[in-house]
């Protein structure tokens, strides 16, 4: 390894091709030229990628919409940065900045969580007793971190006593970073997870496993660390082709895995995590742990009713069609982001997919008729398996790999100009979805 771009392809040039993309979505939009006039109430539950990129995107193509938009914080995160945060690549500003600042004129912003939604009044309830109506309405409020289901665990214990929590927040993401570090230094036994439920960016612990393993080797020197991955199930990424290459490159890098290990408790005290398994339950000693808690719907969403009923029933997804995302009871709603209830989809790249999607079928429902656009599952993760290299990976519902940059990108192999578009490009495009520009 020696540092250097496996293409003669400069970062000048790289940054061109992805400024290039960005235009050309740009200049593709529909509806452009003349706004659609409507005195149509639209809520956005959620000032997350989706709800922020949908809110400018609407602006644009409606005149005379009154367009809400609910989020209780004032502050907006870009998640992707914070596997870089806990790995000691970035800070955590890199990740933070205000949710006001992102959204447009014309778009009213009430920081205030939902608390429940009449599906029937069409109405949205907050957290202080107000009432919102709509004619048409957004679920994107993201998912819930359900920390509380690991017994013994708490997020005060994030930073001390070789434990890491990079899914939390910025903060948490930092004291990861200042766990991880101690033990790159000193060695012992790394133990990676994660949860049974779907989650977001799955690609995340193994990114984690893969950074700290590299920084760890670089810091101490082979054979100083023993690191385990426990999958939850019996493979290593849901893409069959994407778990046999993560297979390999645990076994030339020494990460053993363990299949079927479900994380159930921590026990600080001793430096132990006892795991859930097809045979029983066992446990793992460690000098150093990162938890990555099962995930769910927040409880508004079921409550609500507007969850599955046959699948997912643990996790509260909202029901939709898998290709338009539209409610499959009540066609007024739409689900976007982490809580839509479809196959794939949890990552800030199947959002810059998802929302064309919905903006089309509600335009359209405002007019009167029928969306024409699909969400095939597009899902993308820049797996980054050292500091400097990554494989850029995409898929969508079956399974397919659906590489953006065919004979420029091979998805499966660890390069330079892919851990680019994590480090460098991947914040530039989403900054500009967030804007409703890609």
């Amino acid at each position: 390894m020696n540092g250097k771009p496996e293409f003669n392809t400069s970062r000048r040039s790289f940054m061109g091709l992805v400024a290039g993309g960005l235009a050309t979505a740009a200049a593709v939009r529909p509806g452009q030229a003349q706004k659609i006039a409507t005195k149509a109430r639209i809520v956005i539950i959620g000032a997350g990628a989706a709800g922020t990129s949908l809110a400018n995107r609407l602006v644009e193509r409606l005149e005379g919409a009154d367009i809400t938009i609910l989020d209780p914080s004032a502050e907006h995160l870009y998640q992707p940065g914070l596997s870089l945060v806990a790995a000691g690549l970035k800070p955590a500003s890199y990740t933070q900045s205000q949710t006001a600042d992102w959204l447009p004129e014309g778009v009213r912003l009430i920081t205030l969580a939902a608390a429940a939604v009449d599906p029937l009044a069409r109405t949205v309830d907050l957290t202080d007793g107000q009432t919102i109506p709509y004619d048409f309405l957004v679920v994107a409020p993201g998912l819930v971190l359900d920390h509380d289901a690991i017994e013994g665990f708490s997020l005060d214990l994030v930073g001390t006593g070789g434990i890491g929590a990079l899914y939390a927040g910025p903060l948490y993401a930092a004291r990861t970073w200042e766990a991880a570090s101690k033990f790159s230094e000193e060695g012992g036994v790394g133990v990676f997870t994660r949860p049974a439920t779907e989650m977001k960016c799955a690609g995340a612990p193994l990114k984690h496993t893969f950074l700290i393993e590299d920084i760890a080797t670089r810091t101490a020197g082979a054979g100083k660390h023993k690191m385990h991955y426990a999958a939850h199930d019996n493979t290593l990424f849901g893409v069959p082709i994407v778990s046999e290459k993560v297979r390999m490159l645990f076994q030339d890098r020494g990460i053993t895995p363990h299949y079927s290990h479900v994380l159930k408790a921590v026990d600080p005290g001793r430096k132990l995590a006892r795991f859930a398994t097809p045979q029983g339950e066992t446990e793992m000693e460690y000098d150093y742990l990162h938890v990555i808690p099962p995930q769910r719907a927040p409880d508004f969403v079921r409550q609500s009713g507007l969850s599955w009923a046959n699948k997912w029933t643990d996790q509260g997804w909202v029901e939709v069609d898998m290709q338009n995302l539209r409610h499959l009871r009540y066609p007024e709603i739409f689900a976007l982001g982490d809580v839509a209830g479809v196959p794939k989809g949890k990552t800030a790249a199947s959002v810059k997919w998802q929302v064309p999607v919905v903006e089309d079928h509600l335009i359209a429902a405002i007019e009167g008729g029928e969306g024409t656009a699909i969400y095939d599952g597009y899902t993308s993760c820049p797996l980054i398996t050292r500091v400097g290299r990554a494989m850029l990976v995409e898929f969508d519902y079956h399974n397919n790999l659906t590489p953006s940059f065919p004979g420029v990108i091979a998805p499966l192999e660890e390069l330079w100009i892919s851990w680019l578009m994590k480090e460098v490009a991947l914040k530039a495009t989403y900054n500009a979805m967030l804007r409703g520009k890609a």
